[in-house]
């Protein structure tokens, strides 16, 4: 079969390897749609911290069964996306139900190899069958799963003034779920055509140009409250510490995005609002249900999302390109 080997960083090869033999407990895929996230152009760029080389990426995955165990709910040529997160089932957290934050937990495509091959097998219990949603749709489900998560986390709801920073796809995610909630969302970024796609595409209530004048635009918004609830999705240190003056009293932050180095914080201002700080991680599977109720009630504009699309054959010269930022990607997706 082939797959798209990333060897070292920013060196990409299409290699032929052997397909997969499916254990008795796996179901094997074969993968039709691949969504790249920005945890591959890291990868691709050598800056993912949990990483060895050389790594088949890939985690957002739909595809067709190839074959499944005696006896599964499972039929060869059923369509099923794939949850990538391989929990072990058996620490502390996976018993309290916290899969999402298995103690030794296995990233498809990030601590083993993922999707960005023909072929895939892996464990019968993360196969979903899609139902009515395409295959090109479905390969965006993990994605939005990790903003459902995020919304859930912050307990929000239709009362919340909802802040949003970084409008990147897990931001969007974000926004999408929390308007679904029926909350007042603004959007905050450094890029314009991201605020334009928020506001446009996905129905954030309004945009702020996170620039030396957002603590004075925050506060005129809210009139001088802060946020209900803000989610940080910047992946950046020094956003993810600003966000902390956006909130009122009684909000919670809610952290998407995780980073290498200490964030710090004023204890005074964060104990006087007794606020309440959430760190959100990947998806539980309550949330890859709610994208689908979602999706499958036209509440997730996936053609817009859906900006780019190639072909597996063509990724080594289409993941150069697709990194540039004037490429505009919102999402890309690999056709294998």
């Amino acid at each position: 079969m082939k797959a798209l080997l990333c060897d070292e960083p920013g060196r990409l090869t299409l290699v032929e390897r052997p397909k997969p033999a499916r254990a008795a407990h796996e179901v094997l895929v074969r993968i039709r749609h691949v969504g790249i996230c920005g945890t591959d152009f890291h990868i691709y760029a050598g800056k993912h911290p949990f990483l060895a080389y050389p790594r088949v990426m890939g985690h957002e995955l739909s595809g067709t069964v190839e074959e499944a165990p005696e006896g599964s709910a499972l039929s060869a040529g059923d369509p099923v996306y794939i949850v990538p997160y391989l929990s072990c089932g058996t620490c502390h957290a996976c018993r309290k139900g916290l899969t999402n934050a298995c103690q030794n937990i296995q990233v498809l495509g990030v601590h083993c190899d993922g999707g960005m091959a023909e072929y895939l097998s892996v464990p019968a219990q993360n196969v979903i069958p899609t139902g009515a949603i395409p295959l090109a749709d479905a390969a965006m489900i993990e994605f939005l799963a990790i903003g459902a998560h995020g919304v859930k986390r912050g307990g929000i709801g239709a009362e919340d003034r909802v802040l949003v920073t970084g409008a990147g796809p897990i931001g969007m995610s974000a926004i999408i779920f929390a308007k679904a909630r029926g909350a007042d969302v603004t959007v905050m970024d450094t890029r314009a055509d991201r605020l334009a796609f928020a506001t446009d595409q996905l129905g954030a209530d309004r945009s702020v140009m996170a620039d030396d004048q957002a603590e004075a635009t925050v506060q005129a918004i809210t009139d001088g409250n802060g946020f209900d609830v803000v989610i940080d999705a910047t992946g950046n240190a020094g956003p993810m510490q600003r966000g902390f003056a956006f909130l009122a009293h009684g909000a919670r932050y809610v952290l998407l995005s995780v980073v290498r180095s200490d964030i710090t914080f004023s204890d005074p201002e964060f104990h006087k609002r007794e606020a309440t700080l959430f760190a959100s991680r990947n998806a539980q599977p309550d949330d890859f249900a709610e994208v689908v109720r979602q999706m499958e009630a036209g509440k997730v504009p996936t053609r817009a999302l859906n900006s780019h699309t190639g072909r597996l054959s063509d990724a080594v010269s289409l993941f150069t390109e697709w990194s540039k930022p004037e490429a505009g990607v919102i999402k890309a997706i690999l056709e294998v």
